[in-house]
């Protein structure tokens, strides 16, 4: 069990509207949306690309369906551009998530990741850091999360497929190179089970560094077609790699005793990027929670 005075359920657009596969639920709106998600139990969201940019409009559109806004991704450009470009962006994505009531950052580095190319996720194209990018990349995100604590904010990096973070060996040297003071680790499920990782493993190893936690379950046959047929992590998404909490092959049990007998705070957040035409998002997110009530009593 989660003790619901310490953990926060929330749910991603992106079940509804696919950021990087914006052709994947263009007809939903951002008003069914959120009214779906609140409708389905949930009581915080991320922020996906029809979300208004008005921070005002957005407050006033959560709050009147009991909603808040928990975390947004944010692309770190370490790898590719100076220092100044990434920094830039993350104070206006900083003081944007303060303003929505959000405490917490989750970002990841996209200077060099492959996640939105055609090519192979399993193939020989994955970034891999040389040591001159992995001191761009543990200083950034160090500099970056002095900046977020003094608004009082926590920095995560958020592990992923296509990224030189990745692997449960680049996850050990990121945090290993980062300071906990400033820099935390978003821990997903589906992003380690994906990469043939067993994510209580990771989660028991680290979660001392734990901010965030992405709920999201693999369907390993998907996976399996995958690695065999090359798919890119686009094309794997497509094809139904994800999917909610309860409907995949992830054993969450493990998961949630773990964060439970460490005393986790925060939001836990299912994810689940699929095509919304083959699973409809409001049922999958009663799906989900339905399960995670049974499993928590969240």
């Amino acid at each position: 069990m989660l003790d619901p005075n310490k953990v926060r359920l929330a749910i991603a657009p992106i079940g509804w509207t696919n950021d990087d596969l914006p052709d994947l639920g263009k007809e939903n709106t951002f008003e069914q949306c959120i009214s779906e998600m609140a409708l389905a139990g949930f009581r915080g969201s991320e922020i996906g690309n029809k979300y208004p940019m008005d921070t005002q409009v957005l407050r006033h559109k959560l709050e009147v369906r009991g909603l808040q806004i928990c975390n947004a991704w944010f692309s770190t450009l370490f790898t590719s551009q100076p220092y100044e470009v990434t920094e830039k962006a993350f104070i206006a994505h900083r003081d944007r998530l303060y303003a929505l009531g959000a405490r917490m950052i989750g970002a990841s580095e996209q200077g060099d990741s492959i996640q939105g190319k055609n090519v192979n996720i399993f193939g020989p194209d994955k970034p891999v850091y040389t040591e001159e990018e992995w001191k761009k990349v543990t200083e950034g995100f160090n500099r970056l999360g002095a900046l977020a604590k003094e608004k009082g904010m926590k920095l995560t990096c958020h592990h992923h497929m296509g990224t030189g973070v990745q692997t449960a060996e680049e996850i050990d040297r990121f945090l290993a190179e980062t300071d906990p003071e400033y820099v935390g680790l978003l821990f997903d499920s589906g992003h380690l089970t994906f990469a043939g990782i067993d994510p209580v493993a990771v989660l028991k190893k680290h979660i001392r560094r734990v901010g965030h936690v992405h709920l999201k379950d693999v369907r390993l046959k998907v996976r399996d077609q995958a690695m065999a047929r090359g798919w890119s992590f686009l094309e794997a998404v497509r094809m139904g790699v994800f999917t909610v909490p309860g409907d995949g092959d992830v054993d969450f049990g493990p998961i949630f005793d773990i964060l439970d007998e460490n005393g986790y705070a925060g939001w836990v957040v299912v994810e689940a990027e699929q095509d919304p035409a083959k699973a409809n998002p409001f049922e999958y997110a009663l799906k989900a929670r339905k399960y995670i009530a049974e499993k928590t009593g969240l």
